[in-house]
């Protein structure tokens, strides 16, 4: 089952954990005051902390223990200083332990062997394609689209100091390794005040200038040759989509402007590259009639980019046009010279366009609702009435009524910038192309009248109906939507205004499928389960309408928000499933971590094309299920619903995450723009909470209740049923299902129950966290015995090694965090407001450490 190679392990071992152990002692001789003890007392920390846990010492304990053993400390304000201190110092080690990572990512991973394009090339070789598996590969792509979560805590400036100590690492450069060192060790880490939602754009569009732009032009240049479904100018197969700036469900604070002036950022950074790559090729091609085309080029692609003062580049045919002619003179008068240079240019033309990323829009359900209830009023219909019609009444209703507004004359901000967000998006288009900015996404979408109300407001806001080039997303989130999605479709799909809407748009649907909310709302085994099931059926529905579905994934890092092994998903969909594109969110550490870098953004980006047309063409029988086999995992499912549901629907549930864990603190810092929770009632709700901040939470304490509750109890009951070896051979034969629980294995490993044992004794949420443990261990066995292991996480040795690692640097830091919490509850309201808030800043200031630290953390 596994791809391991003892080689890997090796390479792990020599450039990442030995290493880590050689330059992490350079932080001892860094000249920095009190830096020396704070590191020498660290590493005693360390072992407090190790054996403390072994003898089942609680946090506070530990680090009472720590400070009178190791100190003189004579008041609590001492104690607080050096552990901000080893804070500070544990911040620096995971930036080192990172970089050596990256320095060492093509030799801890095979490159060139399974899952990568050099392994689907030859595969491909000898295949003879039928008609339809053409067709197939023409119009597969697959869509990366970045989002503004905010789980990415290191600023820009100490991610340029991770790229360039990786690359001195690369190269053992001692003298240089020691200076960066030094460079970070008086590197602030953190934001002074909070992003806006434009600088968070920003900060994400360096990533396409510094990274993808590079990568995924290579990519394309290369194999188009060999894979001609691969060639990006008659088909892009990588496209990048970006939400900063557009998501104002996720950002209520993003604004129409915002939008424009992303989309001019991302047109402007375009430019940009293109120009840089100009000037290199200008270097080379001095020839006659070439050199006055390209210094054309060179100079048109500065104004336009740099001074925006002319307006000749407004098409990529004002790019590739001068680009092909001196192609064409290349070949005709210089023998080819240089002509690979010009088609890689191109190439990236023909993936980027004039847009770089398509710009996606985000709204809930209920503002459209809401505004067009507003709106009716303002025109001299009755709400009353409207809302006593049947679903199929009101959309013939607000479909057929002349309804007018403008912007101007709502006092309700978010209902005036809806309009004017739909006035911005045609002024995009025309200023950037359709492809600029052409979806729309509603959030807990629960039915077609929430889709058709967003026609209808494109209408309203000037559009003509007729004309709507945007594609309607509706996004299903909860068990309950992902079960009435097939419905709430098929009446789109039945209802003649949204036909002939499809039909201007060919006849694609994206649908997209939350896994974050999902996992929030029924656990981890339901939501996934529910949401394959609902992809089977959607596929089903909409071929039978004659409908080419599309699923978009809003994943996130951890396994819990729809992370893990994601391309290995991909390749396990059964023949029923639409495989047409792959698309999905990638966010915060996801970026940094999977695609920080070129070689680990070409790696994760090949997994995913590779697992793509890997499904499409060889079609692996063992993804399809029986109904026997569906029977036993939705009871499964079923079981650890009913047991996840009675733990998240206790009444102390919201309070135990909000005093054992740092949830209440996470909008106090100033991590990004946007709140972290939903709506404006100040107690806190599952509901309204963001699932980022869930999961995280979580993990911080070591929980990871996400990731695996319910699931031991549900694989136990297929134990008493005597089903358990029909279990085993649906982990041996499905790869999705196999992919499910070793995903899970990865929560579990980063679970560590002592570091919160106080709470086990407590009168009040004493029972949820003897609860939480019991699963724990429950799912751990039964795991261990579906996959016949003897450890977690056995079938990957090297991720398991660098998260142990992981887990141990951040030991003392999570030690940290839980003695603020505890501090914090012993307080309670003693009106020690300066101390109090002493503690509130480091409980902060750990979140972002072990976030950093966990790499797929939230």
């Amino acid at each position: 089952m596994s791809t391991f190679s003892p080689k890997s392990l090796e390479h792990f071992h020599n450039e990442i954990a030995i290493k880590f152990q050689l330059y992490n002692s350079l932080f001892l001789s860094l000249p920095f005051s009190k830096i020396e003890k704070t590191g020498l007392l660290l590493s005693v920390l360390q072992n407090y902390c190790e054996e403390g846990y072994a003898q089942g010492q609680n946090a506070e304990e530990i680090i009472n223990s720590f400070v009178q053993n190791q100190t003189n400390f004579d008041s609590e304000q001492k104690t607080l200083d050096l552990l901000f201190r080893f804070i500070q110092y544990i911040e620096r080690q995971i930036v080192l332990f990172d970089a050596l990572e990256d320095a060492a990512y093509d030799r801890i991973n095979d490159i060139s062997g399974p899952g990568t394009l050099k392994h689907l090339q030859n595969k491909l070789s000898d295949h003879q394609y039928t008609a339809s598996e053409k067709k197939t590969l023409e119009n597969f792509s697959v869509r990366l689209v970045m989002t503004a979560h905010p789980t990415q805590f290191y600023p820009g400036s100490v991610l340029g100091i991770i790229g360039d100590l990786s690359k001195a690492l690369q190269h053992n450069q001692t003298d240089q390794i020691n200076i960066l060192l030094q460079q970070l060790g008086k590197t602030p880490f953190l934001n002074k005040k909070k992003p806006s939602p434009y600088e968070e754009a920003v900060s994400l569009i360096w990533f396409l200038e510094n990274v993808f732009y590079h990568t995924i032009g290579s990519i394309a240049n290369e194999f188009k040759s060999t894979m001609p479904f691969m060639d990006p100018a008659d088909h892009p197969i990588i496209k990048m989509g970006f939400w900063p700036g557009g998501d104002r469900d996720g950002n209520p604070f993003v604004r129409a402007e915002t939008t424009y002036k992303v989309a001019n950022s991302l047109n402007i950074a375009i430019l940009k590259c293109y120009y840089r790559d100009v000037r290199k090729l200008k270097r080379r091609l001095t020839f006659k009639n070439i050199d006055t085309i390209i210094a054309k080029l060179e100079s048109d692609l500065y104004e336009q980019a740099f001074l925006r003062t002319i307006n000749t580049i407004r098409t990529m045919n004002d790019i590739i046009g001068p680009l092909k002619l001196i192609r064409e003179i290349l070949f005709t008068e210089n023998n080819g010279l240089f002509i690979e240079n010009v088609d890689e240019l191109i190439d990236k033309v023909h993936c980027f366009g004039m847009h770089f990323a398509f710009i996606d829009v985000r709204q809930e359900n209920e503002v459209h609702t809401s505004l067009l209830s507003t709106i009716m009023e303002y025109n001299g219909f009755s709400n009353a009435s409207y809302e006593e019609m049947p679903e199929i009444q009101k959309i013939n209703f607000i479909l057929d009524q002349k309804l007018d507004a403008t912007p101007d004359q709502f006092e309700d901000e978010i209902f005036s910038d809806t309009l004017l967000t739909m006035q911005t998006i045609r002024k995009i288009q025309e200023d950037f192309g359709e492809e600029a900015c052409n979806r729309y996404i509603i959030s807990q979408c629960t039915s077609a009248l929430n889709v058709i109300e967003v026609l209808a407001l494109f209408k309203i806001s000037g559009w003509n109906i007729n004309e709507v080039n945007m594609d309607i997303v509706p996004l299903f989130e909860t068990i309950d939507d992902l079960v009435k999605a097939p419905i709430v479709m098929k009446s789109l799909y039945e209802l003649p205004s949204y036909k002939s809407h499809l039909k201007r748009r060919k006849n694609r649907q994206t649908i997209m499928l939350g896994f974050s909310d999902g996992t929030k709302d029924g656990g981890y085994l339901m939501a996934n389960w529910m949401i394959y099931k609902a992809k089977e059926e959607l596929s089903k529905m909409s071929k039978e309408y004659g409908i080419d579905v599309m699923f978009f994934d809003g994943r996130g890092g951890p396994p819990a928000r729809g992370g893990g092994k994601t391309h290995k998903f991909y390749a396990s969909m059964n023949k029923e499933i639409s495989s047409k594109e792959i698309q999905l969110t990638i966010q915060g550490q996801t970026i940094s971590t999977n695609f920080g870098i070129k070689e680990s953004a070409r790696f994760n980006i090949e997994q995913l094309i590779n697992a793509g047309v890997t499904n499409n063409i060889f079609q692996d029988e063992s993804n399809n299920f029986t109904k026997e086999e569906e029977s036993l995992i939705l009871s499964m499912a079923e079981i650890s619903l009913k047991t996840y549901l009675a733990l998240k629907n206790d009444s102390n549930f919201v309070d135990y995450m909000s005093e054992v864990s740092p949830l209440k603190y996470f909008g106090m810092a100033n991590i990004g723009s946007r709140p972290a929770k939903r709506g404006k009632v100040e107690k806190l709700t599952i509901k309204d909470l963001r699932a980022i901040p869930f999961v995280a939470s979580w993990n911080m304490i070591k929980q990871n209740v996400p990731g695996f509750y319910g699931l031991g109890t549900a694989i136990n009951s297929i134990i008493e049923k005597g089903q358990f070896e029909q279990l085993k051979a649906i982990y041996k034969k499905s790869l999705f299902f196999r992919t499910l629980m070793d995903n899970s294995e990865m929560s579990l490993i980063k679970t560590f129950m002592p570091l919160t044992s106080e709470i086990s004794e407590h009168p009040v949420f004493g029972d949820i966290w003897q609860r939480i443990n019991a699963e724990y261990k429950l799912t751990s066995t039964n795991l261990l015995l579906l996959g016949n292991h003897t450890t977690l996480m056995e079938e990957y040795p090297v991720d398991k090694l660098s998260i142990q690692m992981r887990e141990k640097i951040m030991i003392p830091l999570a030690t940290i965090q839980q003695y603020g919490l505890s501090k914090l509850r012993e307080m309670d309201n003693s009106g020690e407001e300066e101390l109090s808030n002493s503690y509130q800043k480091m409980i902060i200031r750990c979140a972002f450490g072990i976030i950093n630290g966990g790499r797929n953390s939230a």
